[in-house]
This record gives C-alpha cells, sequence and structure tokens, in this order.
C-alpha cells in the first residue's frame, strides 16, 4: 500500500502530516497491513530529520506560489506552477499511491491536480475556519474532506465533510511537567508565560516582547519561541532593553522549539501568547489559557476567524494587532495571571475544545479508501 502525503510552505501544513504518518504506521500495524510506504510529495522537505525518523520518502517538485497581491514573482511562478504540475504528474505515475492526503497550500497542487488526472484518491484537511484556496479547488473532487473548525464546513461539499480535529503529533500531545522548569532553569513558584511565534517567527509578537519584558520579568518568567531568522536580533535587542537587569536569568528566548522543548515549555506553561494558526489546537490540547494576537491581513481573514471562534469556546483572550500596545498587552497579562478562577475555567474550555483522536481518524479513513483502490 502506498499512500502520498502533500502541503507545505509552513509548519501548520507539515507537522499535521507527520502526525497522519505517525497514526498511518499504527492503524496499518494493527489491521496487519505489511507493506505500507509514504511519500510526502512538496518543493521543499520543510524537516528532514522528521521525515527519515518517521521513513518517509521525500518527492522534490518545484511549486509557485500563488499570491494575492502584486508581485513580480508571480510572473515568474506561473513557470514554476506548469513546471511542477508537469513533474508532479510524472512523479505521481510512477508511485501511484492507493490515496493522497493533502494539507493544501502552493505546495501541494502538483500532487492533487496529478491526482485529479490519475482518478487517484484523495482526502483534504483543512486548518483554518475559512478554507486555503488550494483546498476549496481539491474539495470539488476530494473523496473526504476533514476540518478542523465546524465552521469551515459551510465554504465545503456538506456530504463529504466531517469535523475530525487538527492532527497533532504524539509526543506534543500533552504537556510534561515532570523537570519542566528544570529544563529551562526557571522558578517553579514564578508564573511561566510561554511566547509562540510560528515557524516563521512573528515580528509584531518579537517587537512587544521586547518592549515589555522588563516590567513583565519583575512578576514572571518567560519561554520565548522567536523563530529561527529571527534569534539574533531578538539576542541583541533583549540584551540592549535588560542591560544590567538581574531578571534577565527569567527570560529564555529560543529560535525553535523541537519535540522534548516543546512538551517540557508546555508543561511548565500558565499561559500561552500566540498566533491564530494551527498552534491553537496544541495550545487546547495541553489545556493551556491563552491570549492569541492574529494576523491582521490572511487569507479569507481566517487568522481572525480562528482567534475569535476559539475564543467563543472560552479558552483564550484575543488582542488584535491593531489594539496591541505595551500597556494592553501587560495589563491582558496580569489579569489572566492574577485570576486562578478564569485560568481554571479556561484549561477547562481548553480541553473541551481539543479532538485528541483527529490524526487518528483521518489515518483510519485514508487506510479505508486505500484498501479499496488497493484491491
Amino acid at each position: 500500500m502506498k499512500i502520498l502525503l502533500t502541503g507545505g510552505g509552513t509548519g501548520g501544513h507539515f507537522y499535521p502530516l507527520i502526525a497522519i504518518a505517525e497514526k498511518l504506521v499504527e492503524v496499518a500495524d494493527k489491521q496487519k497491513i505489511v507493506d505500507i510506504k509514504i511519500y510526502y510529495m512538496a518543493d521543499k522537505p520543510y524537516d528532514k530529520r522528521m521525515l527519515f525518523e518517521n521513513k518517509i520518502t521525500f518527492v522534490q517538485i518545484p511549486s509557485g506560489k500563488m499570491r494575492t497581491y502584486f508581485s513580480i514573482q508571480n510572473f515568474f511562478d506561473i513557470f514554476k506552477t506548469a513546471t511542477g504540475a508537469f513533474f508532479g504528474l510524472l512523479s505521481m505515475f510512477f508511485i501511484y499511491p492507493d490515496i493522497v492526503i493533502s494539507k493544501g497550500g502552493y505546495a501541494a497542487f502538483p500532487a492533487v491536480f496529478a491526482a485529479k488526472l490519475l482518478r487517484i484518491p484523495v482526502i483534504v484537511h483543512e486548518s483554518d475556519s475559512y478554507p486555503g484556496r488550494l483546498n476549496i479547488w481539491t474539495a470539488k473532487f476530494a473523496k473526504e474532506i476533514a476540518i478542523s473548525w465546524p465552521e469551515a464546513a459551510e465554504y465545503l461539499p456538506q456530504e463529504k465533510t466531517a469535523l475530525t480535529g487538527q492532527p497533532i503529533r504524539k509526543e506534543i500531545l500533552h504537556g510534561d511537567k515532570n523537570g519542566a522548569h528544570e529544563f529551562f532553569k526557571l522558578s517553579p513558584n514564578i508564573p511561566t508565560i510561554l511566547v509562540l511565534g510560528g515557524s516563521q517567527g512573528a515580528e509584531i509578537i518579537n517587537n512587544i516582547i521586547i518592549d515589555t519584558i522588563p516590567e513583565l520579568l519583575n512578576r514572571y518568567q518567560i519561554i520565548h519561541q522567536t523563530g529561527v531568522n529571527n534569534i539574533n536580533d531578538v539576542l541583541a535587542r533583549s540584551k540592549l532593553t535588560m542591560e544590567n537587569n538581574p531578571n534577565i536569568e527569567k527570560y529564555v528566548p529560543m529560535p525553535y522549539l523541537n519535540n522534548l522543548s516543546t512538551r517540557m515549555a508546555a508543561g511548565c506553561a500558565d499561559l500561552v501568547i500566540s498566533r491564530a494558526g494551527s498552534a491553537i489546537f496544541e495550545i487546547a490540547s495541553w489545556g493551556t489559557p491563552s491570549i492569541i494576537i492574529p494576523i491582521t491581513n490572511s487569507n479569507g481573514n481566517h487568522q481572525r476567524k480562528n482567534a475569535f471562534n476559539y475564543a467563543r469556546n472560552g479558552a483564550c483572550e484575543v488582542v488584535e494587532e491593531s489594539n496591541l500596545t505595551s500597556h494592553l498587552f501587560i495589563s491582558e497579562i496580569d489579569k489572566l495571571l492574577s485570576s486562578p478562577q478564569k485560568l481554571s475555567s479556561m484549561k477547562e474550555n481548553a480541553l473541551a475544545f481539543a479532538i485528541p483522536t483527529a490524526a487518528e481518524k483521518i489515518a483510519q479513513s485514508a487506510i479505508n479508501i486505500a484498501l479499496t483502490h488497493y484491491e
């Protein structure tokens, strides 16, 4: 049995596919399917180590990005898209998987285009409240559509759309409190704030943290995931801001959180500051109260929709970028961390929102469809 995964551009596309791949192997083992091969088709491997550890074969295909704004790159990417479609069809023909699982994103186009032409069944998973453009197109011929937000259903064919939740890698599905504070050399007696900037980092969030750390560190300690490209800038600016400040030891900036550090950070976090992408589902699975800061301009305004849909569940507070001042930011943090009752309620609501079985549901459905194609 051959299963091909596709999607890419960000961790929000890639890591849910890894979570599905983990469950594909587990489900196949339970059903005594001995010969299962998993492929990942995209323009870049994104995380080679993850692919290697999960025995996933990477198939590199060029792909052009479909931007909604003017850019000279749009002209050149027309040729990349055409080239990607050709090589995607060629590679898909030689692999000829039994099913394709797509997370969407520009990197998924060659794979789903080829699957459509070759009549290979496709499962689409959509992470946002408003579906991406490629997922809306793919949904027209997909066998099944899985969604993380019930609000996304109104934009997709109802008869083949199911709410599954967001696939999360098993290693970060829950936080680990055992040794978490010691891991970051922090105190278990001081409230801890975890700041998540997404796989690329978030400049606005990084800036507000740097602006407010002198005051925040008087009362709290901070683990700050900055994004790989931003770490040097954040280190330099925080050092300047906190010069001769004894609280600097309570600030832990990190470019990237791997599985272990994510699990430990989740274990000691009392409050999370995050964007409104796929991280929301990880935060919910940890049962951690959060302040969500959505990107102002995103496709279909999906980040803002994600944030307010999550807030309606009572699991977070939302601060929009246009309102993000140092005073308001500190005030929101103080308000939450000084209210144990509010934090307890948010924790319960976050856990109630989470669907920890998402990856398994999608994997089982994929194998069921693949078996009919395989036979």
